[in-house]
C-alpha cells in the first residue's frame, strides 16, 4: 500500500480498489505512515519530507539560512503604508541561520552568511541543544551553498563536533524541509506577525518567538506537545 502511494501517488480510494481494501482502512494506514498527504511526499523520489523523526536526538540537525530585508528606522511598509514605507535602497538584508533537530529550534541574525559566520553559529547551535540534553550531533544536514560545501572552518566545525555534513540534492529544497518549514513559521509568526517600527525592535522579539515555539507551541506531528517535549532531558522521548 504504502509503496503504490510513492511510486504512483493514486488517492485511497483508487488504492482501496487495487488492493480490494476499504476506502477507511487504506487512509488509516497511509496517516499511519505519514502519507495520507502528497504535501508529504517529495514527488519524484517518493521520499517522506515531512512528519518524520529520527531514532536518536542528534542523530540529523537541519541547517538552513533565510535572508530578510532589514526595516528602516520609523518602520517599513506594515507600519507606515505601501506609499510611505517603500524599501530604502542601500538597507540590505538580515540573515537567519538556523538549526532544527526534530522541532527543536535556534536562530541567530547575522549580516552575511560566509564560512566563518556559518562556522560560529554551528559550535553556539551545538551547545544550545547540548544545554536541552542532546550532548552529541551526529551529522548536520545543509543546502550545496559554497560555504558548506567548500569552507574549511564550516568542515573545522564539524570536526570538532565529530559530525558529518550531509548536503542536499541540488535543486530539491524539500530535502531540507524541517528547516524550510521552520523558516516559513519563522517569518510568519515572527517576522511579519506584527508592524514593527524598526530593525531593532523586530530582532529583539526574536528570543521571545523562540522561546514560546520550543516550549509553549503545541505541534500537530507532535500529539499536540512543543518541540522541547523531544528533547533527551526527558527520558524515551525519541522512542
Amino acid at each position: 500500500m504504502c509503496r503504490l502511494r510513492q511510486d504512483r501517488k493514486p488517492g485511497p480510494a483508487r488504492i482501496g480498489l487495487i488492493l480490494g481494501l476499504p476506502f477507511s482502512t487504506v487512509h488509516r494506514i497511509l496517516t499511519r505512515h505519514g502519507l495520507n498527504r502528497l504535501a508529504f511526499i517529495d514527488r519524484p523520489t517518493g521520499q517522506i519530507i515531512r512528519r518524520y523523526e529520527r531514532q536518536r536526538p542528534g542523530e540529523l540537525v537541519h541547517v538552513d539560512v533565510k535572508k530578510l530585508g532589514r526595516i528602516p528606522d520609523s518602520g517599513g511598509h506594515k507600519a507606515l503604508g505601501r506609499d510611505a514605507g517603500r524599501p530604502i535602497r542601500g538597507m540590505g538584508f538580515d540573515y537567519l541561520h538556523s538549526a532544527v533537530d526534530d522541532r527543536l529550534a535556534y536562530t541567530e541574525i547575522h549580516p552575511d552568511e560566509k564560512v566563518a559566520t556559518c562556522a560560529d553559529f554551528l559550535t553556539r547551535a551545538s551547545t544550545f541543544f547540548h544545554d536541552h540534553g542532546i550532548t552529541r550531533i551526529e551529522r548536520v544536514l545543509t543546502d550545496n551553498a559554497w560555504s558548506y560545501r567548500k569552507g574549511l572552518a564550516w568542515k573545522q566545525a564539524l570536526a570538532d563536533l565529530g559530525a558529518t555534513g550531509k548536503l542536499t540534492r541540488p535543486y530539491r529544497p524539500q530535502t531540507n524541509g524541517k528547516a524550510e518549514r521552520f523558516h516559513r513559521t519563522l517569518l510568519d509568526e515572527w517576522a511579519y506577525i506584527r508592524a514593527y517600527t524598526s530593525n531593532e525592535q523586530r530582532n529583539q522579539a526574536l528570543a521571545d518567538f523562540l522561546h514560546t515555539y520550543n516550549h509553549h507551541r503545541c505541534h500537530t506531528a507532535l500529539g499536540g506537545r512543543p518541540p522541547v517535549s523531544r528533547a533527551s532531558n526527558a527520558p524515551g522521548q525519541y522512542t
